[in-house]
């Protein structure tokens, strides 16, 4: 007898009991939820964390397919091994159980040859098939409710059964099979085999629960060492983010710095692997970038002490010529008429480049942050009237005031705000120009807005060039603070809120962001103006050092509205201006 297995029929079922990496891919997944909590080591959006996801990835790819392999092999060896020592024994079993018998024995006497047989070592059942002498069939079995020969499977038995020609390459005619199959969740090896020569054909069924128990076992155990790899990679990444990631930080850590100003940040370099050419790169460029800045902030400075040197030795030759061009002012009337248009043109434009100087004067103080504030308590209404009646706009302005809002603000610089805005609004909007003030006591009330300009609605209009330069002049102030919020310095919160609207075309959605740009000209086609195109940027200035704020907006029923927010008490600021130390510029150009 020669032992095959059934072919295509034979059933595999369960001597394992599943995967040995069965449980891996759940340990996987709990480390990725610890890892990946808000209270966890790490951020999902890290690079560190990024780095254990990828070590730990291969480690469990590599343990669970090592530990599938190793768990595939040891099965294999496992059941082969059982498996072909049940299978000697039973045929040696057979071939001795039945060398006794007759050709065809009492059922009795199968009994007992089945009893013999399950007796061995190997612990199996035994079934006996045979033919008494009256013809009659006789299956002798050692366990009536686990093999019959019902429980024996059809593919099985028609194998056993099947006679095969003898030759050459096959000797016998019959050999024996098996296969294994599932019996209420238990795996069996069933075999079977016929004797040659005339005998009883026997079958013999053996439980491979031990094997199975052992299998699972060594699943288990292949399952917590594919657990703790996986935890000892994420380790090992951890600690070989930590060592990629130190230097990146410092580099980020260093970058910032460098982005808030600190030109002098240089980083510490170690080593010559990419990550110290890396920051070896980063200090070179942070050395060029400072000197680069140093070089800029040289050639500003120079810039504005030339302009202030200018204007400042400018004052004293225009000095002589307004006065001269005041008396050949006077003497008009007296002479030729020929002459008289070339006088008028000489007397206007030295007036323009006199209040040119003056503006540029001004703008440098600003710069300089040499401009402090000289407070006193302003009546506003009063203060309004007179910057109007001051400049004979008294027949072109509506005024909306109530007498009695007094505010402790800088008067001159009040009048400079307020020349620069009236006369803006006259000179490219429409009349008449309303001006109204009022008090409003929580911040972010009326149009609030950056420091420039916001559109309230889509209108607009071609207005010409935004630029006013009426009484740019101001008085002696305090540092220039560019972008406060209107409510700084405010000790009560209140705010004073003066609105000076035109009824004029508006001013172009393309020039709102530029209206209080220096030298800015909405015109191109019109570069030269009446004015300079200091007068907004000046009075959003002297807004500024008050802590308070100037917007710009079209109306959706037309025309263009300026707001100007200020504190109604600025003196928070001047004594902030005295604790830092701040001086102030009175005499040092010859202050109006």
């Amino acid at each position: 007898m020669r032992e095959r297995s059934t072919s295509g029929t034979a059933t595999d079922d369960g001597a394992g009991g599943g995967a040995g990496g069965a449980n891996a891919p759940e340990a996987g997944r709990g480390m990725l939820r610890i890892l990946g909590r808000p209270s966890g080591l790490l951020r999902w959006t890290s690079l560190r964390l990024r780095l254990v996801v990828v070590f730990a990835l291969v480690a469990l790819t590599a343990a669970v397919s090592a530990s599938g392999i190793a768990y595939w092999l040891n099965r294999n060896t496992v059941l082969d091994r059982t498996q072909n020592a049940v299978l000697n024994d039973f045929r040696k079993s057979l071939e001795d159980s039945t060398r006794s018998l007759p050709l065809h024995p009492r059922c009795a006497e199968l009994q007992d040859a089945a009893r013999q047989m399950a007796g061995g070592p190997q612990n199996y059942a035994v079934l006996l098939i045979g033919v008494d002498r009256e013809g009659k069939d006789c299956a002798a079995t050692t366990s009536k409710d686990l093999l019959t020969l019902k429980n024996v499977p059809v593919p099985l038995r028609t194998a056993v059964n099947e006679v095969r020609p003898v030759d050459e390459s096959n000797r016998y005619s019959h050999h024996l099979y098996w296969q294994r199959k599932q019996v209420e969740d238990t795996p069996y090896l069933v075999a079977g085999a016929k004797v040659i020569g005339g005998g009883p054909t026997g079958y013999m069924m053996k439980s491979l629960a031990t094997e199975r128990q052992d299998l699972n076992s060594l699943a288990w155990s292949l399952g917590i060492a594919t657990a703790l790899a996986l935890v000892g990679s994420a380790l090992l990444a951890q600690a070989a983010a930590t060592t990629v990631l130190r230097p990146v930080q410092r580099l980020g850590h260093a970058a910032r710095q460098l982005g808030e100003g600190r030109l002098d940040t240089r980083l510490r370099v170690t080593g010559t692997d990419e990550l110290a050419d890396l920051s070896r790169t980063f200090n070179r460029t942070a050395e060029r970038l400072e000197h680069r800045v140093e070089e800029l902030s040289g050639r500003e400075a120079a810039s504005r002490r030339f302009v202030a040197d200018m204007s400042h030795e400018l004052r004293t030759p225009l000095t002589a010529i307004t006065a001269v061009s005041e008396v050949l002012e006077e003497e008009a009337d007296s002479l030729d008429p020929m002459i008289a248009p070339a006088v008028q043109l000489v007397v206007s434009e030295t007036r323009r480049l006199n209040d040119l100087v003056e503006n540029l004067m001004e703008v440098t103080r600003f710069d300089a942050g040499t401009a402090r504030l000289v407070l006193d308590d302003v009546d506003v209404a009063d203060q309004v009237t007179a910057c109007i009646d001051a400049r004979a706009w008294l027949d072109a302005v509506e005024l909306d005031a109530d007498r009695g809002i007094v505010a402790r603000l800088d008067p001159r610089r009040l009048d400079v705000i307020l020349a620069n805005l009236i006369g803006n609004a006259l000179k490219h909007g429409g009349s008449p120009v309303r001006v109204s003030v009022c008090m409003e006591g929580m911040a972010g009330d009326g149009e609030g807005g950056r420091t420039g300009s916001t559109a309230l609605s889509a209108g607009g209009g071609t207005g010409g060039a935004v630029e006013a330069d009426a009484a740019a002049d101001a008085g002696d102030g305090g540092p220039e603070r560019s972008g406060q919020a209107p409510d700084e310095g405010r000790p009560g919160g209140g705010k004073l809120v003066i609105r000076v609207r035109d009824h004029g075309p508006g001013i172009p959605e393309e020039v709102l962001p530029h209206v209080f740009d220096r030298f800015y000209k909405a015109s191109a086609s019109r570069p030269r103006s009446e004015g300079s195109g200091l007068g907004l940027s000046i009075a959003l200035e002297n807004a500024h050092i008050h802590g308070g704020e100037i917007t710009a907006a079209n109306l959706p029923e037309g025309g263009a509205v300026f707001t100007l927010w200020l504190p109604m008490d600025a003196a928070p600021l001047a004594d902030d201006d005295r604790r830092n130390g701040d001086t102030g510029d009175e005499g040092t150009e010859g202050g109006r």
